[in-house]
């Protein structure tokens, strides 16, 4: 499956598709490339760039990568690029297919239970590995986290939503001090965070706006007395709740129209 881009042949011209660059803003990507000071520094950012561009779906799955095009706007050579393309390919979000390109895979939640199964599991191991200790920019994080779902189920909006569940992904991880547990967490979820955007049409999202300010006050809760162990089985509880939900709006969107 391909995508157009602005002035691109159609997919029925059998033309392949090349991602046009997402629209700049006053959070650039390519200018908080540049600014990097290393090397590393600029993979970093560079990685997280794409990652985020996949799972918001600007890039959705099917989209090809244009080497070229992302070399010139994030204004590097294609050997550290390259390298990023390679990382994210490592973690599913991209394949590279002999004789078309490197391609934003598709996700679904059948194929990914494995990936939820093991996401449950180390969610529960946030209050028994290195748990951090709570502190008061710690417990702020949940609480402005909180007002920002409560807002989102007034006026709900997708993209805001797959924000605020990154962040409180992001918030949860700051619960422990453990960073293989980090890293893994990060790499798995990540993998999953396309299916809500993806799924969104078969979803109240008032309704999964206000469970997920629920979901963070309980956490919210639980960090604001220091109990990571709960937080951490709090999480795991949410995460079961979620796959359920999802693989349900999953079958809808998979189901044949009635008639």
């Amino acid at each position: 499956m391909y995508w157009d881009i602005p002035g691109a042949s159609s997919p029925a011209d059998g033309v392949e598709m090349q991602h046009a660059a997402v629209t700049r803003s006053p959070d650039d990507p390519a200018a908080s490339v540049a600014a990097a000071t290393t090397a590393r520094e600029r993979f970093e950012r560079l990685y997280v760039a794409l990652r985020d561009r996949i799972c918001l779906l600007d890039y959705p799955p099917g989209t090809r990568l244009g080497e070229e095009i992302l070399a010139a706007e994030f204004g590097i050579s294609r050997t550290p690029l390259r390298r990023v393309l390679a990382r994210l390919e490592s973690e599913g979000l991209l394949v590279s297919i002999q004789g078309v390109g490197t391609m934003v895979t598709d996700v679904s939640v059948e194929e990914l239970m494995q990936v939820y199964q093991l996401r449950m599991e180390l969610a529960g191991m946030i209050g028994r590995l290195s748990p951090a200790t709570s502190d008061a920019a710690m417990i702020a994080a949940f609480e402005t986290l909180e007002a920002r779902a409560r807002a989102l189920a007034e006026a709900p909006e997708s993209r805001e939503f797959a924000r605020i569940n990154q962040d409180f992904f992001h918030a949860c991880m700051r619960c422990t001090e453990s960073v293989p547990l980090r890293e893994m967490s990060e790499r798995l979820f990540y993998q999953t965070a396309r299916i809500w955007l993806k799924t969104m049409s078969q979803l109240d999202l008032a309704q999964e706006a206000a469970t997920l300010a629920s979901e963070i006050a309980a956490i919210g809760d639980a960090v604001k007395i220091g109990d990571m162990a709960a937080a951490g089985l709090i999480r795991r509880a949410h995460i079961s709740m979620s796959v359920l939900r999802l693989r349900r709006a999953e079958q809808q969107l998979g189901a044949p129209p009635a008639g």
